[in-house]
């Protein structure tokens, strides 16, 4: 299935065919993404008084509790509910999961005390672009395929200069996707500057953005345009875990 829109003014054609997705499964055990001092996700088969939720053990049906910490364990998608002392949550804010995106490629720039960090310098090749786009997905570097069990607890991580996030309020960017654990950094004692930033919180509040952190963009997804489906699980929470799945697009010569 085919469809066209126009992104600056310039027709693109969006093959269904194709998606890409960006989310990291989650599997019963310790080999998952994880943060913030989180244990392994677990998923287990419901026993009672003779039940067991296992076929292989001689149940019936497959029926199994899972734990999991949304914001810890793997891709997920977070509203201002996060940092805010009133309860909004993921599924009232998250109202359209359908956007016109933008994959960039950046390398985190290492400063003096060790941190490496996304600054407003290595977003301003792609100032125009992000006018044209409602989201903006970011791939680091290095990409390797490690990020799909990484345990990122106490490893300072890199992150995104508020600076950065004030930019892309200014562009009109609601949805900002990373594949980091945070997009402030790990121990930054409680200040959250670019979640606050983003989502201009408490007093220019924008209650439908989002961020969604833990992806993992294929070597295969090339920067540039997308056709972006944010999907998430409908929880009353701050955070979900979710699926963003991106479609190429290619432009209409006529």
């Amino acid at each position: 299935m085919e469809f066209t829109l126009v992104i600056d003014s310039q027709e693109y054609s969006v093959d269904l065919s194709h998606p890409i997705d960006l989310s990291i499964p989650l599997k019963n055990g310790a080999s998952n993404p994880t943060a913030w001092y989180c244990g392994p996700v677990k998923i287990t088969p419901v026993v009672a008084e003779g039940f067991i939720g296992d076929v292989n053990q001689g149940g019936s049906v497959n029926f199994r509790d899972i734990t999991f910490n949304p914001h810890g364990h793997g891709t997920h998608t977070e509203c201002v509910g996060h940092i805010s002392s009133e309860p909004y949550t993921i599924n009232q804010c998250h109202d359209d999961p359908f956007y016109c995106a933008l994959l960039i490629t950046i390398k985190p720039q290492e400063i003096e005390n060790g941190d490496q960090v996304i600054f407003m310098n290595q977003i301003q090749p792609w100032l125009h672009e992000l006018t044209m786009v409602k989201a903006v997905i970011i791939r680091t570097l290095p990409n390797g395929p490690d990020k799909l069990t990484r345990n990122y607890s106490n490893t300072n991580p890199p992150y995104i200069h508020y600076q950065v996030t004030d930019q892309l309020v200014k562009s009109g960017i609601r949805h900002l996707l990373i594949d980091l654990p945070s997009v402030d950094r790990e121990k930054d004692d409680g200040r959250l500057e670019a979640h606050h930033s983003f989502w201009q919180y408490p007093h220019k509040t924008r209650l439908n953005a989002t961020i969604t952190e833990m992806i993992y963009v294929p070597e295969e997804a090339k920067d540039g345009y997308y056709f972006l489906n944010l999907q998430i699980a409908s929880f009353e929470n701050d955070a979900s875990p979710s699926k963003p799945v991106i479609y190429p697009i290619e432009k209409v010569h006529k």
